[in-house]
């Protein structure tokens, strides 16, 4: 009886948990479907008509800026950057795992050192840089910066996953000669697969949400979603339903993918989480 009542204690609070991180979503898909006289009371009226105007602006309808290009931008790059993170990541948590190189505890460290520098201290030199060789308002440098943000913390997530791969497996595959490229491809990606769907899906998150470099590096060409969605908040009239309903359109992609590999991402970061 008492092991029950301590169940369902833990189940009520995981609930409550859930609750919590999912109103401010709720309460933004709610906001997106009111008018922006409802949505800009204090506070917000919740009786208030319901309406899709808000939608009709993001896609347009009033002002005739299409938000595709943008959405294609941060596709391209959060994909392809993702895809980049992957190849090289994989190999070089395979090279501090299973085949440990001399003082890796110091490559880690050294990957762990990248992110210490705040990202707005590098905003300038990276700037000069993209003006000096061309590459402003251009879509691959988002891919360059996205892949090189995002590569230490894969290479941290998947080395503790290629550590649960049995040694067993490779020496096996080793007696039967297969070589390093074999071996990552056909024994190690599918063994540690929930935790490269987890690194995956982390990295395309990162790069999805991205707003100070592309805001800054970009302009009409290469802008991205997060750029597209400020472009609703003015300094006169209101925006607040535009604004969340460009946020909810925006955060799709996001939560499809999330909830498509809901089952891989639990595994993944559970995997190496337990000697």
């Amino acid at each position: 009886m008492i092991a029950l009542v301590r169940r369902s204690i833990r189940g009520l609070a995981a609930w409550l948990c859930g609750l919590l991180f999912f109103l401010p979503f709720a309460w933004m898909v709610l906001t997106s479907l009111h008018s922006e006289q409802d949505a800009a009371t204090n506070p917000p009226s919740l009786g208030g008509a319901l309406t899709l105007d808000g939608y009709r602006e993001f896609f347009g309808a009033s002002t005739g800026t299409s938000p595709w290009p943008p959405l294609i931008n941060s596709a391209t790059a959060s994909v392809v950057s993702t895809l980049l993170v992957l190849a090289l990541a994989l190999p070089a948590a395979y090279a501090l795992s299973v085949k440990p190189v001399r003082k890796w505890t110091d490559v880690l460290f050294f990957f762990l050192s990248t992110k210490m520098l705040p990202a707005v201290a590098g905003l300038l030199p990276l700037y000069l840089i993209a003006r000096n060789t061309g590459m402003l308002d251009n879509i691959w440098l988002l891919v360059i910066l996205y892949t090189s943000m995002n590569l230490p913390i894969a290479v941290w997530m998947m080395r503790s996953f290629l550590a649960e791969v049995p040694k067993e497996i490779l020496e096996a595959a080793s007696i039967d000669g297969a070589g390093l490229p074999t071996t990552l491809v056909r024994i190690v990606a599918p063994v540690a697969a929930p935790g490269i769907a987890a690194t995956a899906l982390i990295s395309f998150i990162f790069s999805w949400n991205e707003l100070l470099f592309a805001r800054v590096l970009t302009g009409v060409v290469a802008g991205t979603a997060p750029v597209f969605l400020t472009g609703f908040v003015t300094s006169q009239g209101l925006f607040l339903a535009k604004v969340c309903a460009a946020a909810v359109c925006i955060s799709l992609p996001v939560l499809i993918a999330g909830f498509a590999a809901q089952d891989k991402l639990v595994q993944g970061l559970s995997l190496g989480a337990v000697k």
